[in-house]
Formats: structure tokens, C-alpha cells, sequence
């Protein structure tokens, strides 16, 4: 087992949220759960998993805010008497809908449809919300018609319509038909952070999951980040299976809620933070701002820099020790989850250009591998580094980009050889 003592990170690099861990490699777990520390994994994870709100809100993130803080008001009458936190609703909405009323998956209200994004079927029997399928897929046929026209007083006409016909475009009913799932499935599982996963996931799924794993109560936390392909081998291939969306639904309700927190309280760290995440396919230019991380500018640089230890050699070049240190975590990992033996290839690491790779906290890895199981553990590795938020990570079609925290050398205690 590799033992891992969490701690919160506040780091001045923008690693805040980010979990402290210490490592030894003594045997198979390579992220051992500490169930003390669930609060600053879920703001890890919030953390370290945010990039993809700001790659995809339409219109950025702060639009996006812009929009859904328009129905604050209706959240909070909603949940008033429930319990539920206001601000989780919210975030809801942030992430299901970038606060669109008419927001459709697809093109057939059938599929998750309005503000909070319920499926027809589920507001119809579960719910108990006013849903005429017919009608409502009529009307949406119309007003795609004149919205390709560019009459704007017809769709407006028809959307209120819509309305009257399919309670999910009602952003009153469909922001309650939310809440009262959520209360429901928090009977379910006794736990108002479980009913959240659920909400993307699916009662029936979750609780398959939770079945696998062996414990019906345990928190979202301890699911994600105890079971492993080793560990719980069954729960962590049916978590896998369900994809990325279901299985991060609930970092990502957090993350939009911090959003919508800076939104009103920070905006300068909000577009700070949109520019850094808007600058890269992955966070990597939130963990080493270009405009406070040293690169190295020339091959006599990289040279001298590794004379002085402030660069360490690896097979193909060098990299800050503190990539070194999580080059070696990952590849003792994978080796200890897997039970492969072959290495991970290393394929790039510090070189003078534009690039991330000029820092030297950045390294590619080719994805040939040497079997299935060695693939399923280095993505293992992947997912749970990024939701402790000490990794950035990216694919391409022959490698892995992996960017590390400059908190590795403490993180890891150097521990790679």
C-alpha cells in the first residue's frame, strides 16, 4: 500500500484546492482513501477538474454565469424548507444548462430538455411534471424553423407555447422537478451529496455501483477515489463505464458552484482563471502561469540547469524534480495496480520552445501499451492525480501530456528513483 496523509494546499501558484500527499511505495495501492480528509478531496477534485467548464460554457464562463444567476431567486424559493443548499442547485443549473432555459440534448425534447435538464420519461412518471411529448416536439420543430428564418417574434410565441405543453421549459417548474428529484433520491441513499450524483448518473446506477463497492453508505469521496482496478476492481469498471460525465458530475456541480461564488465575490481571480484555462487544453497554465514560471530558453540552459540540480536527467532529457518525482509515482503506480512490469515509454520532457515543455514540469508518454490492464491503470493513475489536483493531463493520438504541480517534490518526498 502506498500511504497517503492529505492535507489542504495553499499554494501561491494556483494550486489552491489541491491535496498534500506524502508516499512510500511498500505495495499496491498507489492512492490509498483517508476518509478524514473527504472535504479537501471534494475541493481537490472541484479544483482540479474545472477546466472543462471553462473550455465549454457557451460564451465563457462568466456569461455563463451571467445567465444563470437569473433564476437565483426561483432556486432559492424552491428549496426553501428542503435542506438543500441553494448554492448546489444553482451550480446545477450552471452545468446542465448554461443557464438556457430552452436548452435541449440534441434535438428532440425527449432527451434532457430546459433548465435543469430532464428527460421527458422522468418528468412525466417520476416527477410527476406536466410533459405533452407530442405537442412539445411539434412546437420545437417550429420554432427551429423560425429561429433558421431569423424571426425572432415567433420564436419567442412559440417558446411560451412550449411552455404551457412541456413543464421543462418552465424554468419555475423545471428548477422544482430538480429539487423534488433530489429529495427523492436523498432518501434513497441518506445523503444530499449522493442524491447530487445521482442526479446525472441515475438512481439504479449509483446504487449498482454502490452494491459493487460493498458499502451503501459510504460517501462520494470514498467511491471515487478508494475503489481502483485492484481495489474494488468491479465498482471502479462500472464507475469507469458510466463515462466521464457521470463519474465527475459531482466535482464538477462543485466547481460551478466555486464559479458562481467568484462570479459575485472575485471576478478579477474568475477572469484570471478563465484566461489561464482558456490558454491550454487543460489546466497546465493554471498550475505554472506563464508570467510566474521560469522556462528554459536554450539547450545550454537545459544543460546547465541540469549540472545544478535545478533540472534532473530521465531517459530522453530532463525535468524539474518535482516532475520527476510524479513521473516516478505514476510509473510505480501503474506497475503496482497492473501487476505489468514493462515500463511506461517516455517520449518528450523539457525543450526550449513555446511550450509547457519549456518549464520542465512537463512530460509525454507514448499510449502503447504493453496490455490492457497496463492502460486501464495508467488511466486510473491519470484520473485520480488530476482530481487531487497535482496533474494537468491531455491526449492526442500517440501520447499522454502530463503537466505536474510544483508542490511534487513535497508531495512525493522525491520518492522517485
Amino acid at each position: 500500500m502506498v500511504a497517503i496523509a492529505a492535507g489542504l494546499l495553499g499554494g501561491n501558484d494556483g494550486n489552491a484546492g489541491s491535496i498534500l500527499v506524502n508516499t512510500r511505495t511498500v505495495g499496491s495501492d498507489p492512492l490509498a482513501f483517508d476518509p478524514s480528509r473527504s472535504a479537501a478531496y471534494e475541493r481537490a477534485a472541484a479544483f482540479g477538474l474545472s477546466h472543462v467548464l471553462f473550455a465549454k460554457s457557451p460564451g465563457g464562463v462568466a456569461r455563463t454565469a451571467t445567465r444563470t444567476t437569473r433564476f437565483r431567486p426561483l432556486v432559492e424559493k424552491a428549496v426553501a424548507g428542503t435542506g438543500l443548499d441553494p448554492g448546489i442547485v444553482e451550480a446545477m443549473i450552471f452545468l446542465e444548462s448554461a443557464g438556457r432555459p430552452e436548452a435541449i440534448a440534441g434535438r428532440d425534447p425527449a432527451a434532457a430538455a430546459g433548465l435543469t435538464q430532464i428527460l421527458a420519461e422522468t418528468a412525466r412518471n417520476l416527477l410527476g411534471m406536466p410533459v405533452n411529448l407530442a405537442a412539445s416536439r411539434r412546437l420545437t420543430r417550429r420554432i427551429d424553423s423560425a429561429e433558421t428564418r431569423g424571426d425572432t417574434a415567433a420564436v419567442e410565441r412559440l417558446q411560451a407555447k412550449r411552455r404551457k405543453v412541456d413543464a421543462r421549459f418552465d424554468p419555475a417548474q423545471a428548477i422544482a422537478g430538480a429539487v423534488r428529484y433530489l429529495k427523492l433520491a436523498e432518501g434513497r441513499f441518506g445523503s444530499s451529496s449522493l442524491a447530487v450524483v445521482s442526479y446525472h448518473m441515475g438512481i439504479g446506477n449509483l446504487q449498482q455501483v454502490l452494491g459493487a463497492y460493498g458499502d451503501s453508505e459510504a460517501s462520494y469521496p470514498q467511491l471515487y477515489f478508494d475503489a481502483s482496478p485492484d481495489r474494488h476492481p468491479r465498482a471502479y469498471r462500472l464507475l469507469a463505464g458510466l463515462g466521464d460525465d457521470s463519474k465527475t458530475y459531482f466535482w464538477r456541480v462543485l466547481a460551478s458552484r466555486e464559479v458562481m461564488r467568484l462570479y459575485r465575490g472575485d471576478r478579477a481571480k474568475l477572469d484570471r482563471l478563465a484566461e489561464l484555462q482558456s490558454g491550454s487544453d487543460s489546466g497546465e497554465l493554471v498550475l505554472h502561469p506563464p508570467d510566474r514560471t521560469k522556462s528554459f530558453e536554450s539547450p545550454e540552459d537545459i544543460d546547465a540547469a541540469t549540472a545544478d540540480g535545478e533540472l534532473r536527467p530521465v531517459a530522453g532529457g530532463a525535468l524539474r524534480p518535482e516532475a520527476y518525482a510524479l513521473l516516478a509515482y505514476i510509473r510505480d503506480g501503474v506497475r503496482n495496480v497492473s501487476g505489468v512490469k514493462a515500463p511506461l515509454t517516455v517520449t518528450k520532457t523539457v525543450r526550449p520552445d513555446a511550450s509547457i515543455h519549456a518549464t520542465g514540469y512537463a512530460f509525454d508518454i507514448s499510449r502503447t501499451y504493453a496490455n490492457g490492464r497496463q492502460a486501464e491503470a495508467f488511466q486510473f493513475m491519470l484520473d485520480r492525480l488530476q482530481a487531487l489536483n497535482v496533474i494537468a493531463w491531455t491526449r492526442d493520438s500517440r501520447t499522454i501530456h502530463i503537466t505536474a504541480s510544483s508542490e511534487g517534490r513535497r508531495i512525493l518526498g522525491e520518492t522517485g528513483r
